[in-house]
């Protein structure tokens, strides 16, 4: 069944930061949940996770609504910092964890795995403050899943961490996935979902703008992207007919097109020119989307 939000809003004062949201994320997926600051991701999170309470509709996780006795199923990583500086690590995850219903011992020798998987078993007895942003990262991410949840909620997981530690934190979440967790993922990197997320959902203003699977909303999108090498100017090609966007990179252009047929036209006026090193036909990305959806809020 897993996570079910049906006609989901909250209000505050005259505000409205979620409407009428309607979702579905499937069991043992990684679902990514998407939007501008202020599109009311957070807000949804701290409703999920019951921090919040919505003004209207309801909220399932596998048919229950969500309380304190679901608590110890869920994981919840947040954007913004939320150690405490001045706690050894393995003092602040005993702490955590315990509320989510461990024993201490089980604890630390999971502790134990995660730091050494996260190549810092030098840092279980250090103050989070001596830790650098990456590493405090790190603890967060433990913390949010030492206690197997059932469902994960990630939001920015990657952000402060270098491509290595990127990596190592991906392939983390992909076997957390795997062992049958529901995760539901925030990020504003792009290329971050369209790697790990089948399913996704972006939020304008309160609102989804698009729903649904990441290939079916590649294909309706319906604009295609044309990558050119070549040794000539290809200027000219921004004044084709469907050619919506030109943009130069260091061995060529890269065009936006409006469909397959402009991609043709543009690759009979190119070759009838001289030889070209490269012309390759791609699906918009789903940055391309994301920027056509939510446009200028985007940050």
């Amino acid at each position: 069944m897993g996570l079910v939000l049906r006609n989901v809003t909250k209000r505050f004062g005259s505000f409205t930061a979620v409407d009428n949201l309607k979702l579905e994320v499937p069991v043992k997926e990684i679902f990514g949940f998407l939007g501008a600051n202020g599109a009311g991701k957070t807000t949804t999170f701290r409703m999920v996770l019951g921090l919040l309470d919505q003004t209207e509709g309801s909220i399932l996780w596998n048919g229950k609504a969500v309380n304190y006795e679901t608590t110890p199923e869920i994981g919840y990583l947040p954007e913004e910092r939320g150690l405490y500086p001045k706690m050894k690590v393995s003092d602040q995850i005993v702490y955590l964890a315990r509320l989510r219903g461990m024993k201490k011992q089980d604890i630390l020798h999971e502790l134990d795995i995660w730091l050494d998987r996260f190549n810092v078993p030098e840092n279980k007895h250090k103050n989070i403050e001596e830790l650098s942003k990456g590493n405090q990262q790190k603890i967060q991410f433990i913390a949010a899943v030492i206690h197997k949840p059932k469902l994960l909620i990630l939001d920015e997981p990657f952000s402060g961490l270098d491509p290595v530690n990127v990596e190592l934190l991906k392939d983390a979440v992909k076997e957390i996935k795997e062992s049958g967790t529901t995760i539901v993922f925030s990020s504003h990197r792009m290329e971050h979902v369209e790697e790990l997320c089948e399913n996704l959902c972006i939020m304008h203003k309160g609102t989804p703008v698009v729903l649904g699977e990441l290939k079916s909303i590649k294909r309706s999108f319906g604009k295609k992207n044309v990558s050119i090498f070549a040794d000539f100017d290809l200027t000219d090609l921004k004044s084709l007919p469907g050619v919506l966007k030109w943009r130069k990179t260091t061995e060529g252009v890269q065009l936006q097109v409006e469909s397959e047929g402009a991609a043709e036209e543009v690759f009979h006026q190119v070759v009838s020119r001289g030889f070209v090193r490269k012309f390759e036909l791609e699906e918009p990305s789903l940055h391309d989307i994301f920027i056509e959806k939510v446009g200028a809020s985007y940050e």
